[in-house]
């Protein structure tokens, strides 16, 4: 067994191998993220606000991990394919990762496993994203020499939009979901809604000791 496992450790080494071998690692540890990420939070969420049996429940629990990790694993695989093949084709002939290699192939992921599906999962992964994405490109926008205006905002007032800048984000963030959920709630994602009708529907309405402090319903 030992020798064995020399063997392929040595198998594995190999240079030659090692943009072959990546893909295979991406879509594993894309698997194992993507399950514990996903399981204990399908399991508080469903088991929480879900109806139906404890196998029902499990079965969507289950789904839920299944879905959010051959997702993980597929972009995975599709990102780190399309790293090795633009670095191959790169018209410098260097080999080397382009600028914007992975601007596109992000692109070509994004579309291929997220564009191509709507369900409530994909939607929640590529939401917390988007929120991500927002927070560094309005880190960005603010440094030097990183767009042709950067030169007017001075390092005053730099230090002032990096202060206030989460303070307001959260403060409209929250304006805008209570203002669409008091006036357009269809518009919100079922799950939010859900847990919004619970918290400040819900708790305008009781008909006993009961029901005011004990029991939603």
């Amino acid at each position: 067994m030992d020798a064995l496992m020399s063997r392929l450790d040595a198998l594995v080494l190999k240079p030659e191998f090692a943009p072959f071998l990546s893909l295979l690692k991406g879509a594993r540890n894309g698997v194992v993220y993507g399950s514990k990420v996903r399981f204990p939070h399908a399991l508080v969420m469903i088991f929480l606000f879900r109806s139906g049996t404890f196998r029902e429940k499990v079965k969507l629990v289950l789904k839920a991990t299944r879905h959010h990790a051959r997702n993980l694993a597929t972009f995975a695989m599709i990102y780190k394919a399309s790293m090795i093949v633009l670095r191959n084709i790169s018209p410098a002939g260097s080999g080397k990762e382009g600028r914007y290699d992975s601007f596109f192939a992000g692109l070509l992921g994004g579309y291929a496993v997220f564009g191509r599906q709507r369900g409530s999962i994909s939607q929640q992964i590529v939401i917390y994203v988007f929120a991500r994405v927002m927070l560094s490109l309005a880190k960005l926008s603010v440094q030097p020499d990183m767009h042709p205006l950067s030169s007017l905002i001075t390092p005053e007032a730099r230090a002032q939009i990096t202060q206030n800048a989460w303070p307001a984000f959260a403060s409209l963030s929250w304006a805008f979901v209570m203002y669409l959920f008091r006036w357009y709630p269809d518009t919100l994602a079922s799950s939010l809604r859900s847990s919004m009708v619970y918290i400040y529907a819900d708790s305008d309405h009781w008909d006993s000791f009961r029901t005011l402090f004990i029991h939603n319903k």
